[in-house]
Order: structure tokens, then C-alpha cells, then sequence
């Protein structure tokens, strides 16, 4: 009987501003085509997607504006921190991501990154932009349901 595999799913990078500023519709898993030291940077941690975004080109989808720090034993062959990555996803998911980014006031943008099962994964979500009474009502709600679980505590 074959070995399980571990599986991981413990996220390396998260994007915590992505909740408070946009409305998360619909996510999808998507893998990152990398380089090798790109994947070596990832392990360590060293990944920032706070500012990233997901866009189409030529059908292909492509991840923006996200900073994978340089590997510090890469020496030179070294990668460019802010350069494009192609996101590995079927032609089916590309044609539905194009198509909500279609319409007005949606973006596709990363929410997490992670390693599965020896693979860089990125949890990719159809995002629509909330405008700052929005965000306020969310900050009140989630307020009064933590008072409301304190008072049920006691």
C-alpha cells in the first residue's frame, strides 16, 4: 500500500488588507510558474502580495506587482523581485476570470500563498471594491458579534 503524502497547507503569505478593502467573491486555486530560486525565497517566507493583482494577457493569466525577495545564496542567478508570473490554470478558469474582470468594479487579486504538496499554490478570489461606508459597517459588525460572543462567554 503506497505512502500518504503530507499535505501543507499552512500559508507562507497572506493578504490581510484584501478583506477590508475588497468584497471576496468566488476563489480559486491557481500554481505559479517560478524559478529556481524564486521557489527557494518562497520556502523561506520571504514573499509579499499585499499589493498584488491577477491580469489576463493573450489568455494567460498573469501575477502582478507581487515582491518575492532575491534567494541571499543565489548570487548570480538571481531573479528580478517584482517580475510577472504566469499563473498555471486551466483555459476554462482563465475564460471566467476574464469575464468577471469584464465587468466594472471587478479585480482578481491574491489572497494567500502556500505550499501543496511540494508545489507553490496561490489562492487567487474575484474581488469587487467596497467604498468606506462599507468598510465601516464591517468594522461595527464585527465589533458587536465580539462583544456578543464575550457576553455569552460569561
Amino acid at each position: 500500500m503506497p505512502k500518504k503524502k503530507k499535505v501543507v497547507n499552512d500559508a507562507l503569505a497572506t493578504n490581510r488588507k484584501a478583506r477590508h478593502d475588497y468584497n471576496i467573491g468566488e476563489t480559486m486555486e491557481a500554481g505559479i510558474e517560478l524559478t529556481g530560486t524564486e521557489i527557494k525565497s518562497i520556502r523561506a517566507g520571504r514573499i509579499t502580495i499585499a499589493d498584488g493583482f491577477v491580469q489576463i494577457r493573450q489568455n494567460q493569466a498573469w501575477l502582478e506587482n507581487v515582491n518575492i525577495s532575491p534567494f541571499e545564496q543565489g548570487n548570480q542567478f538571481n531573479h528580478e523581485p517584482l517580475r510577472s508570473r504566469r499563473l498555471l490554470l486551466h483555459k476554462q478558469q482563465i475564460n471566467q476570470l476574464a469575464e468577471a474582470v469584464s465587468q466594472k468594479g471587478k479585480t482578481v487579486i491574491p489572497l494567500k500563498v502556500y505550499i501543496k504538496r511540494g508545489f507553490a499554490k496561490v489562492l487567487i478570489g474575484i474581488a469587487t471594491g467596497k467604498h468606506n461606508y462599507d468598510k465601516r459597517e464591517t468594522l461595527k459588525r464585527r465589533d458587536q458579534e465580539r462583544d456578543l460572543q464575550r457576553a455569552m462567554k460569561r
